[in-house]
């Protein structure tokens, strides 16, 4: 199990995810994917907290480059080992359950996301309060499951009771609860709402600037966002103008030409705050990326 130790230990289970990371993971996903096939299927009932956190941040990592299958199956390995050692409600089984949350919601297995999510949401504000970060993150990434099925009001009801809260908990222009705004516009803009749409985008984009910098990835998917609206509005020049600042930042920000960072109609993730050494990092302020054409 050397090897697998090995791999485990260097990567990055800090919950503040990078360009850099992403790309040092896409690189040596060959060897993972090597070293985890002589994994005996026993390995994960040793049953140590590390075992399980490892398999946890595997999960995470197949997760985040679209393996969902090997995610399932290594979130289930932790979550059996958790439930057991933790109990069902402890903050680390829940943020397996969360996880396992996202990869549904990613394949479209709606249902059984929120079903999940229902679960994880119930234990935390349990046992954290309704007004906790990783509440909130629950309750915004349901409301992006609405979003995802098409049901724009719900995903209102849901994204506003988020936003409330964090902007109460953490600011009106901390990243989760600009996430938050973000996805709100990206509604508004699948609902026709389009110039709703632009202010909203326009609160997101001055915080972001402010917070982040104008290179930062949040920043750029926002204004590449702001293009989109423009173009859907038939306003092409002014689609074209934003389009151009968001390539621009990327080139800046990542060089040219630079390999391709996953996009679903989707996620951009941010912090779960659990300890570092547990999942790295929930699917939770999730922004989308682009709307649905």
């Amino acid at each position: 199990m050397e090897a697998f130790e090995m791999i485990t230990s260097g990567l990055s289970k800090s919950n503040k995810r990078s360009t850099a990371d992403w790309v040092f993971e896409q690189q040596v996903m060959p060897h993972i994917n090597a070293v985890i096939k002589h994994i005996p299927s026993q390995y994960l009932a040793l049953g140590t907290t590390k075992i399980w956190d490892d398999a946890c941040a595997l999960g995470d990592i197949f997760r985040r480059h679209g393996q969902y299958k090997q995610a399932v199956e290594w979130y289930e390995g932790a979550l059996a080992g958790r439930e057991k050692a933790l109990g069902v409600d402890h903050p680390h089984t829940l943020t397996t359950l969360h996880n396992m949350a996202s990869v549904f919601d990613n394949q479209g297995q709606y249902k059984k996301a929120l079903e999940l999510y229902g679960r994880v949401l119930a234990g935390r504000e349990k046992a954290l309060g309704v007004d906790h970060p990783d509440t909130l993150s629950t309750v915004h990434n349901m409301a992006i499951v609405f979003d995802n099925q098409g049901q724009y009001e719900k995903a209102l009801e849901w994204y506003e009771r988020a936003l409330v809260q964090k902007e109460k908990a953490l600011g009106v222009d901390h990243p989760d609860t600009l996430s938050t705004v973000h996805n709100m516009a990206i509604v508004f803009g699948n609902q026709g709402q389009y110039e709703k749409a632009l202010k909203w985008y326009e609160r997101v984009l001055a915080g972001e600037e402010k917070a982040l910098g104008i290179d930062h990835p949040d920043t750029l998917t926002t204004a590449h966002n702001m293009a989109i609206v423009f173009r859907k509005q038939g306003q092409y020049e002014k689609a074209l103008e934003w389009y151009e600042r968001a390539l621009a930042g990327k080139e800046r920000a990542l060089g040219e030409p630079h390999q391709s960072l996953p996009q679903r109609g989707a996620n951009r993730t941010g912090s779960e705050r659990t300890s570092a050494f547990v999942c790295d990092e929930e699917p939770s302020q999730t922004k989308l990326i682009k709307f649905r054409e």
